[in-house]
């Protein structure tokens, strides 16, 4: 992944490493699971488990982002008479 020229953090970031490092540690078990020939009950409520998991990471990332960098651009967008904004907006809303 690329770094972003203008990387910023919300409080709410670290809640989202952590569940996704979760989600990452339970995956990994998972393939162990199947390699193991584990039946596919427990695999499929261990998968909906990290479905659930990265779920909520993207939830919280996108209602963090609306809470804060969409509130703070559509004040500067509004002062400046832009409309970036709603384009970020617009953009975001594809990954709900």
């Amino acid at each position: 992944m690329s770094e972003q020229p203008h990387a910023h953090q919300h409080l709410s970031h670290r809640d989202i490493v952590k569940r996704l490092k979760r989600a990452e540690g339970h995956l990994r078990s998972i393939v162990c699971m199947i390699e193991d020939g584990r039946s596919c009950v427990d695999l499929a409520q261990q998968l909906h488990a990290v479905e659930k998991a990265v779920c909520q990471a993207k939830r919280t990332l996108i209602q963090d982002h609306i809470d804060h960098c969409l509130e703070h651009a559509l004040t500067a967008a509004s002062e400046q008479g832009e409309r970036t904004a709603l384009e970020d907006f617009k953009l975001i809303t594809k990954y709900l």
